[in-house]
Parts: structure tokens; sequence; C-alpha cells
């Protein structure tokens, strides 16, 4: 195709929208879709696209983006939790699959530079693919899932430094590094970790008080295409400057507000750079060697799967069953290895051929591990499950958070003190940048910055795993508009809602939260100190206090049924008097209650 520049991007598109679902549908995933449509769209397919060399180093800005996000999700504190199984299993399983498959490239006498980025390249497995496999199964939580989960992330880190290591290892492959090369990239690194801790926060401290949210989207993507071209200058990855921005800003209170910001140009630009990366491959060069592209994914397959079964046993200490099924599970190459194969070949690590059988042998075990586990699942299906033993990992805190706090003012701050007292996980999100400022200085809770109403800004916040949606946002459209966006996206979720008044209520109602009228607890303590002042009875001070909020409780769903008819709310408030005081008059005589005070 030799169109615009919109016909490109209408068959990128077109191509997405089909092959997804399509692949979804039979358990495939989105990567091996992405992949498929372009091979089908590239040269050795329909010919739609003949310069995917040119597409994929646009594309490549996906790759920087998902660094960035994955940044955003390895805070510190996270790590310290996880270090013993992200670090004993996660570094154990990558120094022993590169290793030995570094060695076996070795062996076809491939430089020991080329072995050791194929070796540590294919010892990546695929988070995407690997995950969703296990919440497909509600597997996550499992022993397996939590072990997998832990080994996958020290993945993402050491694909962090692989990748600023290769353009070191391609410039220096005919020569030694230079002292001058090593003090570039230490010092790029350290001007954006120590530049940008000072910098980041504030600078997006000023642009959230504009309240403009396309500013706060720009001034996202400058930020990390910025620091990415930055890192480039120096020779090093720019994947590696965006993770670093992402680190800068894990324990911000921007975090979940940039993560919603940028996810979808991630997610666009990822799958693009996929299909850019199907469009590359040379089918030709994969079809006329069919035996070695079998016998290197069945290689990688038996390698992997045999470490990971060996590590799942010790040090991970699981089951038989449960180290075959983590095995099973991560046996397969990731997605990075395209990424670092394709930097490989940029600065000539390894030629376009090599580079095209391994990807190939990356794609087919990312195709074949969803059916392989499939069949694993059936034949273990009848082996019963022993009973599980206590471990120290198994101790690990969930970090998923059980409420969330949309508002943190005056309202929602109370909430949030009598939670934290209870040692109740919660995560609080406020469109207030100077409530966050003050409230970040007075203790260490999980307070973000970010607009409630927005389902992408949710869905980073963990909204999936709350169990309580507190809505405690002063005004009250803003409120009811929250209300209504986690109704609908999570519509058996419990809610209760802040209301200003009667008629706000019977709105929240309407969305079947349960309305909590700000001041009338306060307001009904006031009264029963008023009839304690004077000279009722403390106890039966509290009794009447009680009775009236029932009656006002009942009132209030009375109303709520004729609310849309004022006539019809007058009379049965009119009712609801008569019938109070006839209440209190029933028992009035003999409890001590001045005369004035009936």
């Amino acid at each position: 195709m030799h169109g615009s520049g919109l016909e490109l991007a209408l068959v990128f598109l077109l191509a997405a929208v089909i092959a997804v679902p399509v692949f979804k549908r039979f358990g495939l995933g989105a990567v091996l879709a992405y992949l498929v449509a372009g091979v089908v769209l590239g040269p050795d397919g329909l010919a739609l696209v003949r310069d995917a060399d040119r597409i994929l180093n646009a594309a490549e800005i996906g790759v920087v983006m998902m660094l960035f996000v994955i940044g955003l999700e390895l805070s510190p504190s996270r790590l310290r939790v996880m270090r013993k199984p992200v670090f004993g299993a996660g570094g154990l399983q990558v120094l022993l699959s590169a290793l030995l498959l570094g060695g076996i490239a070795l062996l076809f006498e491939h430089h020991w530079k080329t072995a050791l980025v194929v070796g540590l390249g294919l010892a990546l497995s695929s988070t995407a693919v690997s995950l969703q496999l296990l919440s497909e199964r509600k597997e996550l939580t499992s022993e397996h899932g939590r072990l997998g989960f832990a080994i996958l992330l020290f993945q993402d880190l050491v694909a962090i430094p692989l990748l600023a290591a290769i353009p070191l290892l391609g410039g220096a492959k005919n020569e030694t590094l230079t002292w001058t090369m090593v003090f570039h990239a230490i010092g790029a690194i350290a001007i954006v970790i120590f530049g940008g801790r000072l910098v980041l926060r504030h600078l997006f401290r000023i642009v959230a008080r504009t309240r403009m949210p396309e500013v706060f989207t720009a001034t996202a993507l400058l930020v990390v295409l910025g620091i990415a071209w930055f890192m480039q200058l120096a020779g090093l990855s720019a994947g590696l400057g965006a993770f670093l921005a992402g680190v800068l800003l894990s324990d911000s209170e921007f975090r979940h507000e940039l993560e919603s910001q940028i996810d979808p140009f991630k997610g666009l630009l990822l799958g693009l750079f996929f299909i850019a990366v199907g469009m590359d491959i040379d089918l030709d060069a994969v079809v006329a060697q069919p035996e070695l592209i079998t016998a290197g994914v069945a290689t990688l397959l038996t390698v992997k799967f045999a470490l990971l079964f060996g590590i799942g046993r010790w040090p991970g200490r699981l089951d038989p069953r449960g180290a075959l099924m983590l095995a099973g599970t991560l046996w397969l190459g990731g997605e990075f290895a395209f990424v670092v194969f394709s930097e490989a070949a940029r600065v000539k690590l390894m030629d376009a051929q090599l580079r095209n059988q391994l990807t190939a042998i990356v794609g087919v075990s990312m195709a074949l591990t969803p059916v392989l586990l499939l069949g694993l699942h059936r034949l273990l299906a009848e082996v019963k499950r022993p009973p599980p033993q206590g471990r120290t990992f198994d101790e690990i805190p969930d970090a998923q958070p059980q409420v969330l706090i949309a508002g943190m003012g005056r309202f929602g701050q109370i909430v949030a003190r009598l939670l934290t007292a209870q040692r109740i996980a919660f995560v609080a999100l406020e469109h207030s940048t100077e409530t966050v400022d003050t409230l970040r200085r007075f203790g260490n809770i999980r307070l973000y910055y970010g607009d409630p109403t927005r389902p992408d800004l949710l869905r980073s916040a963990g909204a999936q795993h709350v169990k309580v949606f507190v809505i405690a946002m002063d005004d009250p459209d803003t409120n009811i508009k929250a209300t209504r966006l986690i109704r609908r996206m999570f519509p058996e979720a419990r809610v209760l809602a802040r209301a200003r008044n009667r008629q706000h209520a019977w709105r929240l109602m309407d969305l079947s939260a349960e309305a909590y009228r700000e001041t009338l607890g306060s307001s009904l303590e006031m009264a029963q100190q008023v009839l304690v002042e004077l000279g009722v009875p403390p106890e039966t001070a509290a009794e009447h206090t009680r009775r009236f909020r029932a009656h006002d409780e009942k009132l209030l769903r009375a109303q709520y049924l004729v609310y849309d008819d004022d006539g019809a709310v007058i009379q049965t408030a009119r009712d609801a008097i008569s019938d109070l005081e006839r209440l209190f008059e029933a028992d009035a005589s003999g409890d001590g209650t001045p005369p004035g005070a009936r």
C-alpha cells in the first residue's frame, strides 16, 4: 500500500478490531493476534504494507510507554514486600535460563555477546499472556499464581538493564568498553534520577492546578518522551528513561492519574508495535527452515519448563501439581524478546535472519502455550490437591484495597481516619491538588490525585477488587456522576454515598446507593444535648433521638416513592409531623420532660 497515513491507520485499526476479538475468543491473547495481523498485512502476506521498518521505528513509542507504566507499578515499597520471591525465584529463573539457552547459542558458533542477548531474551516470559491465562482460570491468588507473578515482576526489572546494555554491547562488539561510555551512561541515569525527583512532582502539581485534562495529558507525554529522548542521546535505551520516570512517580499522588492518561496511548501504540514486528518477519526464511524453527521452539519450551518446575519445587516450595502449573504458564517466550532482538539487530549484534528466526520461535511458543496449558489442566484434573502448607510467602499482604474513598474533604477524611485506625486497606482519590498535598504531609496514606468520575482512573486504582465504595465529594452533581459510573461499571458493588440534603439522597437512592446525609448525625447529637441541658435525663434524650432518627429514615423512604410530586411530598411531611407528635405524646407522661420541651 502506498496511500496516505490515514489509509495506513485505517488498515491497522481494522486489523486490530478483527484479529483481537477472534484470537481472544479462542483464548490465544491479543499479542498473538497483533503478530498474525502483522504477518498478514506485511510484505510476505497481502503486501498491504511494504515499508515495515519505518513503521516499526515509529511504533517503538508504544514500548517506551509500556516501560513507563511498568515503572509506575513497581514502587520501592512494593518491591520490599515481595523481595524474597521476586529476587530469589525470579533471579534464579532468569540466571539459569540465560545460561542454558545462551550456552546452546554458543554451540552454534555465535559471538558470546550475541549468545548473551539470545539467552537473556529467551529467558523472559510473556507477562501479558501469562497473567491473562492465570486471570481467566482465577489462579492469580493461588500459590503458583503468586510465585509466577513474582517471577514475571523480576523479568520486567531485568529487561530494563538488558535494554540499556544492548547499545553498549553493540558499540563495543569489536572493541572493549571505554570508561567514557560508562561515565556517559552513569551520568545520564544520575541526571534523570536526581533531576526528576526534584522537578517532576512540582511540575505535575503546577499543571494539575490548571484543572485542564488535556494539558495534564500533554505534560505526561512530554515527560515520558522527553526523558526517553535524553537517554537516547546518551547512547542508552529510550525505554530505560521511561522506566526511570515511572519509578520516580510511582509513590506520587499522580500515579493513577498518569497511568490512566498514558494507558490508552500505550495500548494502541504497543499493538501497532507488535503488528510491525509481525510485518517484519521474513516468512520465506521461516518456511525455508521449518526444522530449525521446530527444534528452537521445542528447546525453548523444554529448557524453561524443566527449570521452572525445579524452581517451583525449590525455592518456591510448591507441590508437584503447582510446580507443573507454574512451568506450563511461564515456559513461553515473551513480548520483551521482540524488543530485545529488534534492538540487538539495530546495533548489529545479530543479523536480520537470526532475529527473524528467534522472533518466529517466540511467536510460536506464545501461540502454543494456551493450547498446551489447556491440555495440562485436563491431565491434572483428576489429581487430588494436597492440603496447602503454611509458608512465609503465603503471609504476604494483599496490596489490593478493600475500600475506595472518592473525595477526601472533611467527610472523607473521617472515614479514612477510622479505617486507618483499624488497619483496613483503602485507596483514596481526590481532585484537589491542595488537599492532596496537605494530607500527604500528615502520614503515609494511599491518597492520589485524580478525577473519580473517570472509568480508566478507577480501573487504575484497583476498583475491580474493592468491596465498598465511599462517595464523599462535596459537589452533589459530581457525587451523582461518580455513583452512576461505579454502578454501571460494578453493578453488584456496595456504594455508600454522602448526601447534601433529602433531594440529593433521593437521587442517590435511584442509583441503589445507600445515602448518608452529611448534617443529620451531628444535628441530632446537638439536639440530644439540648434536651439534656433542659433537664431531660440522658437516657430519655438518647431514646427520643433514636426514635426521631428512625422516624425520619422511614419518612425519607416514603417520600422517595413520590419525590417527583411536590404536593405528595408536602402532604407526607405534614402527616409525618402529626405521627411524630402522637408518638412522643403517647409516652411523655412521667418521663420528666418539661412541658416546653414536648
